[in-house]
């Protein structure tokens, strides 16, 4: 499937702060789906450069693609077909809602919004092919 660079931003409405991520996901093909990785930085004012990663397991589900955590648990499900696709997952006490863009794949991008009792954040993400970037002249 290949590899995009990945770039993200995440306002924080509680705290007052913007942390940036920056990284790869990498997509490829196993047996259940497509395997999701994630390989990032993560960069919040005043503290160190976290290093981390993220993995989920998309699912083919007819007209829809189903997205589970790597621990095998159902997360949330998306409708193919659309440019911008929603989706929402309850994670008591939070609520999480996201948009996901593909007008322009393989350029995509996804946004999250967040709310609970203690979680109050926007995450917008951007993704875009590495061969893609590659060709326009970025590094």
């Amino acid at each position: 499937m290949g590899r995009w660079v990945l770039s993200r931003r995440i306002n924080d409405r509680l705290t007052g702060q913007i942390g940036r991520v920056s990284g790869v996901l990498i997509m490829s093909e196993c047996p259940e789906g497509l395997s999701y990785r994630e390989e990032v930085t993560v960069q919040i004012p005043g503290q160190p450069a976290m290093e981390g990663t993220r993995e989920y397991l998309w699912k083919d589900a007819g007209d829809s693609v189903d997205v589970h955590f790597s621990d095998g648990r159902f997360f949330h499900r998306f409708k193919l077909g659309q440019a911008t696709p929603h989706a929402e997952h309850w994670c008591d006490p939070d609520q999480y809602d996201v948009e996901y863009d593909f007008k322009d794949w393989p350029v995509w991008g996804a946004t999250w919004i967040v709310k609970g009792p203690r979680k109050d954040y926007k995450m917008s993400s951007l993704l875009v092919k590495e061969a893609r970037r590659k060709e326009a002249g970025g590094t």
